[in-house]
């Protein structure tokens, strides 16, 4: 008989969960994008961007709303479906049954597990590939005001297209596709084969090459011993084994990438002695902001149990101070890591781990 109660009352808790959360989520989406389209409205209009393209750049938004709204909205979801509960005497009923504030909140906290993993995967999918497309947008129509501006200029840069092509530039200018003091090695199993050294480069768009001047081309035998020299003072196509669009990744921060194009990206830049820091740690804030779904709910239900008489109002209070304290910590967390006061796997998770360990408290509070 209680087996089919507890049942009942997952069920029960689950429809409540997702009705709420739909509701909150659009809630939330709505406000968003109506407080971004006024904030945005002048440069739009002093841009003259088309209607069509405004529309776009707002439905590449939509998955970045809904990404940063889903803690909220979870948190908002289980205050309001277990708060209903605790209003009705229903959990007072329960606790006389000998049912625990566990088992109640066992339905919560795998629909938390859930959420995370789809968070994960939407913030690695859609929302990389919305903001890829609604910044190229911004850079494209607003230009001067854009917000999400590339910078004209690139200074010391690493590339690897493959395990034994290393490129490296002293500088390129994006707009004009230059670039300065050129050095691209080709390594074999075990010496340089090949070694390309150019003053300057430009890209050619006819041909699809690169119009190299005051270059020179060296090839090496097996032992690594010089055995021919190609000097050019005049300028020369090449096809270098990369395009604009390879240097102009240079310019993609971190938080602009997904977690497996970081990974590569950090792979990358280490291979050429470049800092990774700033990486590393936007990398592992990838995997733990979408935990924040679940630790939401592990600080949620017990707020809402720990004062049954106003659960409601108290846990709808007390939920904007966790949210907000929990962004909190996540960003000085992140600061920190960025700074290399803490390394990047600990200031990513400083916020889940201090806020799992509160939630962890609260649960033992309210159930004695």
């Amino acid at each position: 008989m209680q087996n089919l109660m507890l049942n009942r009352l997952d069920q029960y808790l689950i429809n409540q969960f997702w009705v709420i959360l739909v509701i909150a989520i659009m809630g939330f989406l709505s406000i968003f994008l109506v407080v971004d389209l006024i904030e945005n409205l002048d440069r739009f209009m002093d841009n003259k961007v088309p209607a069509e393209i405004v529309l776009k750049y707002y439905i590449y938004s939509i998955p970045y709303f809904i990404s940063i709204g889903l803690p909220m909205a979870v948190l908002i979801s289980t205050v309001f479906s277990l708060g209903s509960m605790v209003k009705r005497n229903e959990w007072t009923a329960m606790k006389a049954s000998g049912i625990s504030l566990y088992r109640v909140a066992t339905p919560l906290i795998l629909c938390g597990l859930l959420l995370s993993g789809v968070s994960f995967l939407l913030d690695n999918n859609l929302v990389s590939y919305g903001n890829e497309k609604r910044f190229e947008i911004d850079r494209d129509y607003v230009k001067r005001k854009s917000r999400h501006k590339l910078k004209n200029t690139l200074k010391d840069i690493f590339l690897q297209k493959n395990s034994s092509s290393h490129i490296s530039l002293s500088k390129y200018q994006i707009q004009k596709k230059i670039g300065y003091n050129l050095t691209m090695v080709d390594l074999g199993q075990l010496t340089i084969r090949e070694r390309v050294d150019a003053k300057k480069i430009s890209w050619n768009s006819d041909s699809l090459k690169w119009l190299v001047s005051d270059f020179s081309v060296r090839q090496f035998d097996l032992i690594g011993l010089e055995t021919d020299v190609r000097i050019g003072k005049s300028d020369s196509l090449m096809n270098l084994g990369f395009i604009p669009d390879d240097i102009q990744q240079q310019a993609r921060k971190p938080d602009e990438l997904d977690y497996y194009k970081l990974t590569e990206r950090i792979i990358q830049l280490k291979k050429n002695g470049v800092d990774t820091v700033r990486w590393e740690v936007t990398r592992y804030m990838k995997i733990s902001f979408a935990f924040t779904n679940l630790i939401v709910i592990l600080c949620g239900i017990p707020l809402v149990v720990l004062k049954e008489r106003n659960s409601l109002s108290f846990g709808a209070g007390a939920s904007v101070f966790v949210i907000f304290g929990y962004y909190a910590f996540i960003k000085f967390g992140q600061s920190l890591g960025f700074k290399g006061v803490m390394d990047p796997l600990t200031s990513a998770w400083i916020g889940n781990i201090i806020f799992t360990l509160g939630a962890i408290i609260l649960f033992l509070k309210s159930k004695s």
